[in-house]
């Protein structure tokens, strides 16, 4: 059985993993989960982690598509990506509080790892 301690230390570590991007695109949005993924012994953190990281190399990876279509879609296309991914972390935070027992799962995302 998890205590209060635990319960509140997974929330804290599963957050930051899904919410690191908001520090920064590149290499925070990554240095954090994967710091914590080879830190955390607790199961779920370790989840959310490897999720974290797979979702934003789908960012990066949309984003570099994006770009030109954004361009042709004289940036509208950039616009729904950023409120969608800004939109899904959000929301994976949110899961990360709420249900700190369950890793959260992003929709329509390759998984890497």
């Amino acid at each position: 059985m998890h205590t209060t301690t635990d319960v509140e230390k997974r929330k804290l570590l599963s957050s930051l993993c899904h919410g690191s991007i908001f520090f920064s695109a590149l290499l925070v949005s990554i240095a954090v989960p994967i710091g914590i993924w080879f830190v955390s012994e607790d199961p779920v953190v370790k989840e959310n982690a490897k999720e974290a990281l797979n979702f934003h190399f789908n960012v990066w990876l949309y984003g570099i598509l994006l770009v030109p279509l954004s361009f042709i879609t004289f940036g509208l296309a950039g616009g729904l990506w950023w409120l969608v991914h800004w939109g899904l972390t959000i929301w994976a935070i949110y899961q990360c509080l709420n249900t700190p027992d369950q890793p959260v799962h992003y929709p329509f995302i390759f998984r890497l790892l």
